[in-house]
């Protein structure tokens, strides 16, 4: 005769208990899917291929430093993160027109959204280009382009001037040829270079790849003095000047980036 079995009250809430407790848990998992999934559909979306809400800003341009600009448009100042060479071309403007590139970065601790601003288009698609490149960052990108003009830093990648883009804070060697080996092509296939009037041999260095520029800019270095800017002055200079020695080249540096 077959064995009877019973569920007592206590076993049918024991299994009710892990049946509610295993459909919870499917549900959290199905929803942290969801909200990833979602999540990354939202960024393909707006902030994939260059595709930003927001084209450009322009209004009164309520605060300026060399690092940041913010613009004030119907009644709402946005804060924009800018490069060396965008403070230059609105530093005493009382309205700017900033193009902007959106930057949002999830995953941590804090959530982070960013906004860039740039003076000219060029400038931005030369900023959107760097960053595709392994090793550089948003800050380091603006770092190239507050150390570099985009008209230096393209002529530098057109023609392989890899130590003109080391000069940088922040690139090393292999960073700088990835620079190069990633964008060469690209500078060209998106008018960029054609814009800029970017040719081939008209790199800063390269035109002027002496001794006396290398030790001028090493002995600057050795200063105290930022390598991309002390290299720009030593290359008007030894344009000017072709025969100087390297004290004197370092004496006139040393008077105009006072």
């Amino acid at each position: 005769m077959a064995k009877a079995y019973f569920f007592t009250p206590r076993m049918y809430l024991s299994l009710v208990g892990f049946a509610f407790g295993w459909a919870w848990h499917v549900y959290e998992t199905a929803t942290l899917f969801f909200r990833v999934r979602n999540m990354r559909a939202f960024r393909a979306l707006f902030f994939k291929k260059n595709n930003s809400m927001i084209e450009y800003i322009k209004g009164e341009l309520t605060e300026l430093t060399p690092a940041l600009a913010v613009v004030e448009t119907a009644g709402v100042g946005y804060a924009m993160s800018i490069s060396l060479n965008t403070y230059s071309d609105i530093q005493g403007k009382k309205v700017a027109k900033l193009y902007v590139h959106e930057a949002i970065q999830t995953g941590g601790r804090d959530d982070n959204y960013t906004l860039y601003g740039f003076a000219t288009k060029r400038e931005r698609e030369l900023y959107r280009l760097l960053i595709t490149v392994s090793g550089v960052g948003a800050n380091t990108a603006r770092t190239m382009l507050s150390s570099l003009s985009p008209q230096e830093l393209c002529n530098a990648i057109a023609n392989g001037d890899e130590k003109l883009i080391k000069t940088v804070k922040g690139i090393g060697l292999k960073t700088a040829q990835r620079v190069i080996v990633d964008l060469r092509d690209k500078i060209m296939s998106t008018g960029i270079a054609d814009e800029l009037h970017v040719g081939k041999g008209t790199s800063a260095s390269s035109a002027i790849n002496t001794p006396v520029y290398e030790e001028a800019v090493s002995a600057m270095t050795m200063l105290g003095f930022s390598p991309a800017p002390t290299a720009k002055v030593v290359t008007e200079i030894i344009k000017e000047h072709p025969d100087w020695t390297v004290e004197t080249v370092v004496k006139e540096t040393l008077k105009r980036v006072k």
